[in-house]
């Protein structure tokens, strides 16, 4: 009997896990670029306290919008982890600078970019094909 080269079938729990996982990704997504973009007050004083102008909380808002539509739509979803990864990656480094709880603040990047690559994961099989360490 030859090994076949196929990638394994993917369950509907595996789907369904990677589908929760992302929803709640762009969920949290378009709520933070909403309220940037209606500007309430936390993020006033999170724009303060971070030592950016709160001028630049509409741009970043419309990026971050742009950024959860691209992961939503499944044709683009890698194009947006992709460019959500960059966008966590400034906001640990803002957190970072102004010396922030490692744990709370600095950290809630990486979660949500764990978060994000992992639903992706589960529920994109030409992904697990292309991250595969088996041959």
């Amino acid at each position: 009997m030859q090994a076949s080269t196929e990638a394994a079938p993917t369950s509907k729990k595996m789907i369904w896990t990677g589908r929760i996982m992302s929803g709640l990704v762009i969920l949290f997504l378009i709520f933070d670029g909403v309220t940037k973009l209606i500007k309430i007050d936390p993020v006033v004083e999170a724009f303060a306290q971070l030592g950016y102008p709160d001028s630049l909380a509409l741009p970043i808002g419309i990026i971050v919008l742009a950024c959860a539509a691209l992961y939503a739509n499944p044709q683009t979803a890698i194009l947006g982890a992709i460019l959500l990864t960059g966008l966590l990656g400034g906001a640990i480094a803002s957190h970072v600078r102004v010396g922030d709880p490692i744990f709370t603040h600095v950290l809630f990047g990486a979660y949500l970019g764990v978060l994000a690559w992992g639903g992706l994961y589960l529920r994109d099989e030409k992904l697990r094909a292309l991250l595969s360490l088996r041959h």
